[in-house]
């Protein structure tokens, strides 16, 4: 049985706990225990019955104790969002049930069932991640799709191996969408924004560092820095303070900064995209040449 810890907060530690989270048996935890013994773990909390003689420990993550009660795994986007990737909406529980399983318990509202077969081990309580991302690709629109997909590369959790495997797992129609990927989108909403952008014909560059500024999010044809900022990186009087000083100092090289929200990018999509789009036709200040070329990653 998988347990959470707060030794090690990387993300892939962090995703390596959520997919080994597995329930035991009655037989097999009787065979160290007895039956009184067992249901005394119980009372206590210190095991959680979850169905016909599984058993977890209390500690699993909410969203593998929902999946578990189901006699399913957590799947798609649901698991992809207890292991830390960005997807877009995940309010309905994705489970992922073996073709021709019976004797289920009735599925709760707002959940979504994926009927297909893994090589998941019997116990486990998570899909691999490979057919997780698979899945997540047909549940989400194509350019939410593609983030999620940057999402778990930049985190380290899948390789260029893996993504292949998401693709060959994928009917041909998603092939375009392999592209677009890119590893260096450090969110969720920085994708998007880099879609928007090259929807609108731009040239886009992630991750560049100009002297005197620092790194940023996305440079624009070569003088619109576009910054995707969010309440998790960017609370509180000291963080505001630093980017304004990073912003008046890129406005002295010739450049101009547009800052949008991540909450914005998600869910007032429209307006972002016309505000980029009104940004983008005014006419550029000339940039001071004697100043050094941004440096690309």
């Amino acid at each position: 049985m998988g347990c959470a810890s707060a030794m090690d907060p990387s993300p892939r530690h962090h995703a390596a706990l959520v997919l080994a989270g597995a329930y035991r048996t009655t037989a097999e935890l009787t065979a160290t225990v007895s039956r009184d013994r067992l249901r005394m773990l119980v009372r206590s909390g210190a095991l959680l019955r979850l169905r016909n003689g599984r058993y977890v420990l209390p500690d699993l993550h909410p969203a593998l104790l929902d999946a578990g009660r189901l006699g399913a795994r957590l799947d798609c986007v649901s698991l992809l969002a207890a292991l830390g990737v960005f997807v877009q909406e995940h309010a309905r529980l994705h489970v992922q049930i073996e073709r021709g399983s019976s004797r289920l318990p009735p599925r709760m509202p707002g959940t979504t069932a994926h009927w297909r077969r893994t090589a998941c081990a019997r116990a486990a309580l998570a899909t691999e991640i490979v057919g997780a991302l698979a899945q997540a690709v047909r549940c989400q629109r194509p350019r939410e799709a593609i983030a999620t997909l940057d999402s778990a590369w930049h985190q380290g959790l899948v390789g260029e191996s893996e993504i292949a495997a998401v693709f060959a797992a994928l009917p041909c129609r998603y092939r375009p969408l392999r592209a677009l990927l890119d590893r260096r989108s450090e969110s969720g909403p920085e994708t998007l924004v880099r879609l928007m952008l090259r929807a609108l014909g731009c040239a886009v560059e992630l991750q560049v560092v100009i002297d005197g500024v620092g790194r940023v999010d996305l440079l624009v044809d070569g003088w619109l820095i576009v910054e995707c900022d969010s309440r998790a990186f960017h609370e509180g009087w000291d963080a505001a303070r630093e980017d304004r000083r990073r912003d008046l100092a890129a406005a002295a090289q010739g450049y101009t900064t547009v800052r949008v929200l991540a909450e914005d990018v998600m869910y007032r999509g429209d307006e972002v995209l016309g505000a980029l789009r009104a940004a983008l036709s005014h006419p550029r200040a000339p940039r001071n040449s004697s100043i050094p070329a941004p440096r690309r990653r």
